[in-house]
């Protein structure tokens, strides 16, 4: 019987990996990481037949337990930042695994790595043509500077997957800017595209980061999902040809200009009454980030790639609605939650 762990089953992406998982491999044994009993409770109302493990990416010797004895392993906590938390899974997959049953492992990374050409060089707002993609020009990508975001978790994996390719398999699926309401158990809230609609109600103007001209990619949850799906069924299938050291999935479903994002949000809110007139206000990076986090600061910085990978290996072709037509449902979604914390402090 196959064997499955999972972190980041409570967050947002691997809770939605989780609700579409469970359901279509009943017999599956899913051992799942969560942290406190709340979060738990919350998994096993909604899916009894897991397993759950109580700990955290701090409990070393435990995720290397769990990845030496798991057939597959699905990485979503904090899984593009987190160095102890992946030298682990890979320390625990080489212990228990061998040539003749190999371990899959499914790695999450986040298209932020992609933005380090406008940190190095402190350009903020501003368009760039530089483009990647994970196909004819992977290489590009597995020789991204090692200072750029989530590259020292990235190279974690896949050099793992390339001293070891006959025990350990592994893929890693980059993310862009993701949307739409998440169907696992605890978090269905992404952050991005949210996090700009929520600053916008509160302020009553638009913020974007000057001179607005930067972009970023997207995806809606429920396809990236899918394409989860498609690299576990390989994995289940024990399919080669698509695991190893240039094994990166870049996940996106079209591109955005941040500005243009920021107006769209302040005419929907105006539109539903929210807001009295669209209103944009230019923000210094340093500001953005005061104003909401990391957030804000990808609001400013151009990460622009392309997913051909998945289309040519895995016939993956994204179907839900775009991130334009998915506004109007963020922005009444995030004044509604601002109305319930409201009521809340009243």
């Amino acid at each position: 019987m196959t064997r499955v762990f999972i972190t980041g089953a409570t967050g947002y992406i691997g809770g939605d990996v989780l609700s579409q998982l469970q359901p279509q491999y009943p017999e599956t044994i899913f051992r799942i990481l969560v942290r406190t009993e709340d979060k738990a409770k919350q998994i096993q109302s909604q899916y009894p037949g897991v397993q759950l493990i109580h700990g955290d990416l701090s409990d070393t010797a435990l995720l290397q337990q769990e990845s030496a004895d798991a057939d597959i392993i699905i990485h979503c906590a904090d899984a593009s930042d987190n160095t102890g938390a992946a030298t682990a899974i890979a320390t625990g997959i080489l212990q228990g695994h061998s040539a003749q049953r190999p371990a899959y492992w499914i790695h999450t990374s986040g298209a932020g790595i992609f933005s380090y050409l406008d940190t190095d060089a402190q350009t903020y707002g501003t368009a760039r043509d530089d483009v990647f993609d994970d196909w004819d020009g992977v290489q590009r990508i597995l020789n991204i500077p090692d200072h750029a975001f989530h590259r020292d978790v990235d190279k974690i994996v896949l050099d793992a997957a390339g001293a070891h390719s006959d025990v350990l398999r592994a893929a890693v699926i980059c993310p862009t800017t993701v949307y739409g309401i998440g169907r696992g158990p605890c978090s269905q809230r992404s952050r991005q595209v949210y996090e700009l609609a929520r600053t916008t109600l509160v302020r009553g103007k638009a913020p974007y980061i000057s001179p607005g001209q930067s972009y970023g990619c997207n995806v809606h949850i429920r396809d990236l999902t899918d394409l989860f799906l498609r690299v576990f069924q390989a994995a289940v299938k024990g399919e080669k040809r698509m695991w190893g050291p240039d094994a990166y999935f870049v996940v996106e479903n079209g591109e955005h200009r941040w500005s243009d994002v920021a107006r769209s949000i302040a005419r929907v809110a105006v539109a539903e009454g929210y807001l009295s007139r669209v209103e944009m206000v230019p923000l210094g990076f340093e500001d953005a980030k005061a104003l909401a986090g990391f957030e804000a600061a990808s609001w400013g910085l151009n990460v622009r790639c392309r997913a051909i990978r998945a289309r040519k290996l895995l016939t993956w072709e994204p179907s839900s609605p775009s991130l334009e037509d998915e506004l109007p449902r963020i922005v009444r979604d995030e004044w509604e939650l601002l109305q319930r914390e409201k009521g809340a402090l009243d």
